[in-house]
């Protein structure tokens, strides 16, 4: 075939589809400003001992990257695939295992945040799986509700592959991840909020939550604050303040999903009491119920502590003493 055929006839089945250059698939939009360097410029001066926490491979622990845990085929931005960030002990066995949820307001953040907490507790004996979820610039609520709640149907359908043992998984979030972890945690079986992505033959149930500085009612007055802001992240999330949107606000908080059947919950506060909106009024309804739970405060005015050392060694080892207590 001649050169000038060959040039008419891809031109020709490439105006038989849909054009690339006609109909390009957009670029997901990011939100860049949550990020560790930016923190620790902000909080440096006051707490000019605070160490950011690294990505740094224990000895005895391996890692695998990048893994994809669902795949939305149609999306504004073509086809999605989601990703989690994995690691275990070397040795072989079964390991109680933790997935982690990273902050920044539903909007900005990324799993690499929670890495090193993710190494560090799995050098004590625990696969840790760091899990990437649709902000809200992408998607609003509650996309990554089901997001999460795919990531630990899949934690369960790859358990004997990656060594985890399946009946006993526990959820941790930090900051808005630790909204949706106590929200993912306390909606086992809730139908509304499983979402239809993959491995629907398994259980999204985890046995214990670790919330991190995360509001776990949206309707407690510190964290209802009427007059903040439309463009605020949370009604950007719930798209709508209280007032547009009453249903999600109640249905967002995890508090008016618990129950007698409930799982244990660790707090971890830092020293704003904003992020802590219903905390007191959930751990006396579990009390009553006789569901354990602990809290911790760290008495130092940096919401994202878990970020940085000495914080988030103490950290760590608070999660992995309750964990050892409730995943028996």
């Amino acid at each position: 075939m001649k050169l000038k055929e060959t040039v008419l006839a891809v031109a020709f089945i490439w105006a038989l589809q849909p054009s690339m250059a006609q109909n390009p698939i957009r670029e997901i939009p990011r939100d860049t400003t949550y990020n560790v360097p930016r923190v620790h410029r902000q909080i440096k001066k006051d707490y000019p001992y605070a160490i950011p926490a690294k990505d740094s491979l224990p000895a005895g622990v391996t890692e695998s990257r990048n893994l994809v845990y669902a795949t939305l085929p149609e999306t504004p931005y073509g086809k999605r695939d989601l990703h989690v960030d994995l690691f275990r002990p070397e040795k072989p066995g079964k390991y109680p295992a933790l997935i982690l949820v990273h902050g920044g307001g539903w909007r900005a953040g990324d799993k690499s945040m929670e890495v090193p907490m993710a190494q560090m507790i799995a050098s004590k004996g625990f696969v840790t799986i760091a899990v990437e979820y649709q902000l809200s610039l992408e998607a609003k609520y509650p996309a990554a509700v089901h997001n999460i709640k795919a990531a630990i149907r899949w934690m369960r359908a790859n358990a004997e592959k990656y060594n985890i043992d399946p009946d006993r998984i526990a959820i941790s979030g930090t900051s808005a991840g630790g909204q949706l972890a106590m929200l993912v945690g306390m909606t086992p079986g809730i139908e509304k909020m499983e979402g239809t992505m993959g491995n629907g033959q398994y259980s999204s149930t985890v046995h214990a939550i670790i919330d991190i500085d995360g509001v776990v009612d949206f309707m407690a007055p510190s964290s209802l604050n009427l007059n903040r802001k439309p463009d605020s992240p949370d009604i950007f999330w719930l798209e709508g303040s209280f007032y547009d949107r009453p249903d999600r606000w109640k249905e967002a908080s995890s508090i008016f999903w618990a129950n007698e059947k409930s799982v244990p919950v660790l707090f971890l506060n830092s020293g704003f009491s904003r992020f802590h909106s219903g905390q007191d009024e959930l751990i006396g309804m579990m009390n009553e119920w006789g569901i354990y739970t602990e809290v911790h405060k760290f008495d130092v005015k940096v919401h994202p502590f878990w970020l940085f050392h000495p914080w988030v060694d103490q950290s760590v080892e608070y999660m992995v003493n309750f964990m050892s207590k409730t995943l028996k």
